[in-house]
């Protein structure tokens, strides 16, 4: 895995909620690769190239619509851009830490968020 690269995987909810969580982190990450698209799938992703040293959103992004279900988000990448990410979905979502892993490079951790 690149060390500019965050990967966000998405369960649970509908598409309308990947995509509000994918659009939650645009304001530190940029655009992704691409929103969720595919209606049926039951797990989603999304690829940002990150910033060297992303830092979290210092105020949350317009309230949209509440999640319409749990969505279990897992993030993976360098240690400065998980935690941007873990911080910017704590500032937009109702969040409960679910557990987080680290290696040499890149950590991972693991977020479910609520309605």
């Amino acid at each position: 895995m690149s060390d500019t690269q965050l990967t966000v995987t998405l369960s649970g909810g509908g598409i309308d909620d990947a995509r509000a969580i994918v659009r939650a982190l645009e304001g530190v990450f940029g655009a992704p690769d691409g929103l969720p698209a595919d209606e049926q799938a039951t797990v989603r992703t999304a690829t940002f190239n990150s910033p060297a040293a992303p830092e979290a959103a210092s105020a949350p992004r317009e309230a949209g619509a509440p999640l319409s279900a749990p969505v279990t988000v897992t993030v993976q990448g360098t240690p400065q851009a998980v935690e941007a990410a873990g911080e910017t979905l704590a500032r937009a979502f109702t969040t409960r830490n679910e557990g987080a892993a680290s290696g040499d490079q890149e950590r991972e951790r693991e977020l479910l968020l609520v309605p």
